[in-house]
């Protein structure tokens, strides 16, 4: 799966049609059988289509796709806003076709012409990819009329009025109920504030080049199976629990001892060979009796501890989950930047770190931290839109050399290369306390058996969402709670092996 910018999809098409070869009518062609493909399986009921067509190629492929849908004996009304521009030439001909078989175009040059009537089912192909500024006009209001029927609204590559790869500071934007991405995901896709716009999002395939050269340095790489499963290590028949890794946590306080104990079940589940947890004397007996698999390192006071983390050597450490806010931590912190092992900050950590910034620049280059947006919030400073605080977290990733994973329904890892990754598995189900938890357990065992950060990161996101969907798939995504997740992670490796 590809993620692709407005530019380097016209360029794609542009190579496509040099060194296929192929004429662009011909590939418009095949972009509107592949809609029609899906529609005919969305919709196998001769429901009525109205299609709205814009004056560019995004409305040529709505004209395409009308004639097809015709053909098949589905009842389509066909409408072409005009506009001040000459429409495309492939647009142009597209029309003619239409016209050819006996179809019906309705212009539409002012308000007057607007439909007082709409079928159940509404394309959207006004506008796609190459659009660049809002709308505004006689394009609004056709806009503002589709948004306000109760009908089924399918979007052709993009809805129309949403920018491509940038916020969109427009109030006139498509909110359709699913969107067909030709070939590739659109950044637009991946941000929780175009929830609304997108709808359910549906890559379809129409067959453009694979030897683009476009494709081999992109800004987004897609974290899926097919990217995980050569990183996999492997398990060897003399491994035993000191060749798998030990892991320590940092994690849980009076109060928020179901922190700890979350992370620790995913460290184990992630496959470490073992697990060392901090703790005092009094929460001691309560994490022993839920965790009978880990070691304990317990301690009351701060000399202790730093002690401890002097002496013991770690493969690994993550530290933050129910840490609570004590003054002490601060000292801790600084310790555990001071050994020279993969760190994992999480919640209370990064909340102490934000607290006090000298801090930050005191992190160990590769370190992984993994704050939800208003963590990423207090310690970087606020983003105006969803597309600023990704230009940030790279930004950041790339000046203090860290491994940053924003979490969120698309969780995006940041490196210190500025590379951004995308996970692909997930449900909203998995936005429940506790969550986050697990997720830095998992990251931690794997840095504990020796992946590296990058690879650690990618792969404990991976694991932790298609934990979640699997859960989801045998009780649905209603009744999911973090402590379901480490009992999953065992299928989620089988998934990836698979």
């Amino acid at each position: 799966m590809h993620i692709c910018n407005s530019s380097t999809i016209r360029e794609w098409d542009l190579y496509t049609i040099a060194h296929e070869p192929i004429r662009s009518i011909d590939l418009m062609e095949r972009a509107a059988n592949s809609c029609a493909d899906w529609i005919y399986q969305k919709f196998p009921d001769p429901i009525p289509f109205t299609i709205f067509c814009g004056p560019g190629n995004n409305g040529g492929d709505g004209l395409a796709l009308a004639r097809i849908l015709s053909q098949s004996g589905r009842i389509v009304d066909i409408y072409l806003l005009d506009g001040p521009s000459t429409p495309s030439p492939d647009n142009l001909l597209n029309q003619g076709r239409c016209k050819s078989m006996g179809k019906s175009i309705h212009h539409i040059t002012s308000e007057t012409d607007l439909p007082t009537q709409l079928n159940s089912c509404i394309i959207d192909a006004l506008f796609g990819t190459g659009l660049s500024r809002p709308l505004d006009g006689l394009a609004a209001k056709l806009v503002d009329l589709i948004n306000l029927t109760n009908s089924v609204v399918v979007s052709i590559d993009i809805p129309s009025g949403l920018s491509t790869d940038r916020h969109t500071d427009s109030r006139s934007i498509i909110s359709a109920d699913h969107t067909l991405s030709f070939q590739c995901l659109k950044p637009a896709f991946l941000v929780a504030e175009n929830e609304r716009y997108t709808g359910n999002v549906q890559v379809l395939d129409i067959g453009l080049s694979p030897s683009f050269p476009g494709l081999k340095s992109p800004e987004f790489h897609w974290t899926d199976k097919a990217a995980l499963l050569p990183k996999l290590r492997i398990r060897h028949a003399f491994d035993h629990k000191g060749t798998r890794g030990h892991a320590a946590l940092l994690a849980g306080s009076w109060g928020m001892l179901g922190a700890a104990i979350l992370a620790a079940r995913a460290c184990l589940r992630s496959g470490c060979g073992k697990l060392t947890c901090f703790t005092d004397s009094e929460s001691y007996p309560i994490l022993q009796s839920n965790i009978p698999e880990a070691i304990f390192s317990i301690h009351d006071d701060l000399e202790s501890t730093l002690e401890d983390l002097d002496h013991h050597a770690y493969d690994a450490l993550g530290a933050g989950p129910g840490w609570g806010k004590k003054i002490e931590h601060s000292s801790v912190l600084k310790k555990i930047f001071s050994l020279d092992i993969p760190l994992v900050l999480d919640a209370d950590a990064l909340n102490f770190i934000a607290g006090d910034p000298s801090l930050l620049n005191l992190i160990p280059a590769g370190t992984v931290i993994t704050p939800h947006p208003l963590e990423f919030e207090r310690l970087f400073g606020k983003a105006s839109d969803d597309f600023e605080r990704i230009r940030m977290a790279r930004h950041t990733a790339i000046e203090l050399q860290l491994n940053i994973l924003l979490k969120g329904h698309r969780s995006c890892l940041f490196t210190p290369k500025g590379t951004i990754h995308v996970n692909s598995s997930g449900n909203p189900g998995m936005a429940t306390a506790g969550s986050g938890d697990v997720l830095t357990g998992i990251i931690t065992g794997l840095l504990a058996q020796g992946y590296p950060p990058e690879d650690a990161t990618m792969l404990g996101a991976w694991l932790h969402g298609c934990a979640g969907d699997l859960y989801a798939r045998d009780h649905g995504e209603d009744s999911l709670i973090a402590g379901d997740l480490p009992s999953y992670l065992g299928q989620a490796f089988l998934e990836l092996h698979g």
